[in-house]
Parts: C-alpha cells; structure tokens; sequence
C-alpha cells in the first residue's frame, strides 16, 4: 500500500507538497502507470510536465514518467490533483444482492493476500457479453467491500468449470499475468470425450482461426498462414469399453475453445460439447447433455516465492457421469508428464546426421535403406508415444504400435532420419561423375608444364 505523509499546508489550508511511500503492489510499475492508479485526476500531459520542470522526485532524484518504481521508495508529489488514493482506488461499487454475495462466497476454494482462486460452475461466464448480465466480474466486488478490486487474470468457458484465478491486488495481477502470458503456469483439465483415441498420450498440434460467419463466436482448425499456433497435450485415463474415454488437457497455448476444438478435430469430441461435436458429442443413456470440460488442476508461482497448487472438485453432474461410466477419481491424480517433443539439441543432432548420410548418399558410398519403421513426428500431426497402460490394454491396442488420430497437423519438430526414396536430380548410387576417364594418367611432369616457370 502506499503510504502519503501529511502534505504541507499554506495559509488557509492550500497544499503544497505531498509524498508517498511506494507499497509492495507497485513494485515495478512505471511512474505514470502508479498516477493512473493513485492520482486519476492528474493526466499525462500534467505528469509530463511535472518530470520535465523536476517537481516530481524519487527519492530525491528527478524522474521520468517510464521510471519503474520500487517498493519502499519516496515518491514528491507537486500540488493538483486532488483525488488523491491512499491505497486502493476509490471507485462506485456495485450493489450485490444477498444471494449473489453467496454465490460469491461459495466458489471461494482458496484466498490469500495475493490470491482469490474460484471453482466456477457451468453455466456461469467469466465476463459479460451481449445478453450476459450474470458472471464472475460482476461478483468481483463480493470479495473487497474496501479496498482496490480483485482482477481477472485469465477466462474460462460459460460451460467449462473449474479452477478460475483472480487477483486480489493490482501488484498481483500484473505477477500473475506475466506467468499466463510465458506459458509457465500449468493447467490441468478433465474431460469425457466421446470413443476411445488409438494412441493413449501424446501432442495435438492443430493450428486455429477464427470461423468466418461465425463473429469471432467459433473457432476452426486453419492450417493457413491465418491459423494461429495451437498445441494440446492429452493423455487417456481410462475408458469405458469403446464408448467414451476419460482424458487428462493440458493446453501448452492458450487459444480461445482451444481443447474442444482440437478433440473435435481428432474425432473425438467432448461430451455435451455441441457446437464443435454437433449430435455426435452427446452419450446415449443417462449421461448428462451438460458439457464434461472441467479446469482440475492449476500450479502457478506465487508473489511470495512459493509455488500456487490447487485443485477444484468435479461439478455434480460430471461427478455423476464419472460414476455411472465406472471411473474412479483417484486414478486421474498422479500428473503424468505427456510425451515430450525434441528438444533443439535432438533436431540439431539429426539435422547433422541426416546432411552426413546425404552426402554419403551422393558419393555413391551408401546406398538407401528401403522402408523401415523410424521414430518422431507421425504423419497425424503428433509426436506420438507407445500406448501403454490400463487404456491401451483395454482397447486392444498392440505396444508396439505407433499409428494416432487421423489428423493432418504439422509435426511436432523435424523428422529424424533418412527420407526415402531418390533426391530429385541425383545421380545413380554408384555412378562416376563425367570427366577424365577411370585410370588415366597425364604424360609428362606432373603439374603440366610447371617446370621451367
């Protein structure tokens, strides 16, 4: 919180100075960034002038109005701008209900200083629309009566459940995002999709768009220069016979309908999920039409050095479905590390090798071993493992099989390996190259006339 001294005061009552002690929340901020949250009434124009003339000091030095600002510093203040905020932002709060402030309350699964970390039902948006008058932002206020208001740092479907985390301070929210944003925090989703995958785990690598048509409102596979780059790693849990599998999500980007979109795609979409699984997404019997995508899991560094884990449980009616397909929650506990893509080093390493064995190729030393099974990307567009375990076992799937989803996505990294079959505009193996004739020799000196130089 910052902290302002008393400000001096001339003859009836006109302020003259001010200062304010940076607070732990404005760590790293810049200068004008911490006037737009402390001191709204004074513009740019105003800040930018204050720097120029020098009236505005950090501890004692003139500043700059893109200076960050460290926790702990004293920051002078001429006079103006008299809305002054001695901490969190004063602001035309919005008036809950008793029932809302209830909700509000009951989606709370943990809270810290930093922190407010929801399980959001679906159903409930995260943010408002057109025609969306009930969601989490407009709950907000629920959890600061005083004080700066709890932010949102990262979006959930309207139908998908689960884990939703919200900043309680603005300090917080910029941590928090900048851990979204370098992909670092992990999110962990559950889902029932319809049929059983034939590769148990492995990385969907699918890039998407927005639908034309459709306002932005659904999103489609666009493997154009237009498609953006989309990768989802899934691993299957368990299976019930071959009429839907139970699947662990772990969305390595983070595009809009990303997880359903990509299940779709590989046909297998989630169940209740009809906007990209149509009539084909949904389970005979008693299986709930609700959509079965739910946010289990999130580990996210914490402001204060420690590591954010939590877990948010199953809303009722995928709780419901989980039982009466006969899977057993505990089984989905232990995070299991999907298959791990090249890294640079294993590229660059067969990159070398196969420009050696190409060489070879060309001088006619080695000739082309035909066929043979190599390893890497398949042909699907994943980097695909072995199916293993209890899915594999139950659909009847070989270990030694290598064959995934029919989808025709970019591979994962550069095929290991030979390609097969004969470069365009090579020679035959084994071919001299045209010139001077198979054991011919020159007469005379060698060199061809260099005596006598």
């Amino acid at each position: 919180m910052n902290e302002p001294k008393k400000p001096a005061k001339l003859a009836g009552g006109a302020e003259v100075v001010r200062q304010f002690t940076v607070g732990p929340d404005d760590e790293g901020v810049r200068l004008d960034r911490w006037f737009k949250r402390h001191l709204p009434a004074v513009g740019f124009a105003t800040i930018s002038r204050w720097a120029r003339t020098g009236q505005i000091r950090v501890d004692g030095k003139r500043a700059a109005p893109e200076d960050r600002l460290v926790a702990g510093q004293v920051l002078r203040v001429p006079p103006g701008g008299t809305t002054v905020k001695t901490g969190p932002a004063a602001r035309i709060r919005a008036e809950l209900t008793d029932a809302q402030v209830e909700m509000a309350d009951a989606m709370v699964i943990h809270r810290d200083r930093a922190a407010i970390v929801l399980n959001k039902p679906p159903g409930l948006a995260t943010q408002g629309g057109t025609g969306t008058y009930e969601h989490v932002d407009g709950l907000l206020d629920a959890y600061a009566p005083t004080g700066a208001r709890p932010r949102l740092v990262h979006r959930l479907d309207k139908d998908t459940s689960g884990v939703l985390l919200v900043a309680a301070t603005p300090g917080s929210a910029a941590y928090f995002s900048k851990r979204f944003s370098t992909r670092s925090a992990r999110k962990v989703y559950w889902a029932l999709v319809v049929g059983v995958p034939s590769v148990e785990e492995g990385v969907i690598d699918l890039p998407l768009a927005k639908q034309p048509g459709s306002g932005g409102e659904k999103m489609m596979v666009d493997r154009t220069e237009h498609g953006q780059p989309a990768k989802t790693r899934y691993r299957g849990v368990d299976l019930s016979g071959t009429t839907a599998c139970w699947m662990e999500l772990q969305p390595l980007t983070g595009r809009t309908h990303q997880l359903r979109v990509h299940m779709a795609a590989i046909g297998h979409p989630i169940v209740g999920d009809a906007k990209y699984g149509g009539q084909d997404a949904f389970l005979t019997g008693s299986i709930s039409r609700k959509m079965h995508l739910h946010a289990r899991r999130l580990i996210i560094d914490h402001p204060d050095g420690t590591p954010l884990d939590v877990t948010a449980e199953l809303p009722p009616h995928f709780a419901a479905s989980m039982e009466q397909l006969g899977f057993n929650q505990d089984d989905g506990e232990a995070l299991i590390e999907g298959p791990s893509e090249p890294t640079k080093d294993i590229i660059k390493a067969a990159a070398k090798a196969h420009a050696k064995q190409y060489r070879k190729e060309r001088r006619g030393e080695r000739r082309g071993r035909a066929g043979g099974e190599r390893g890497g990307p398949q042909p699907g567009g994943e980097w695909v493992a072995k199916p293993k375990g209890k899915v594999a076992a139950k659909a009847g799937v070989k270990p030694s099989a290598r064959t995934g989803p029919k989808t025709a996505g970019k591979p994962a990294g550069k095929p290991f390996g030979k390609p097969t079959g004969a470069r365009p505009g090579a020679r035959p193996t084994g071919a001299r190259p045209a010139g001077k004739p198979a054991g011919a020799r020159p007469s005379g000196p060698r060199g061809g006339g260099a005596k006598g130089r």
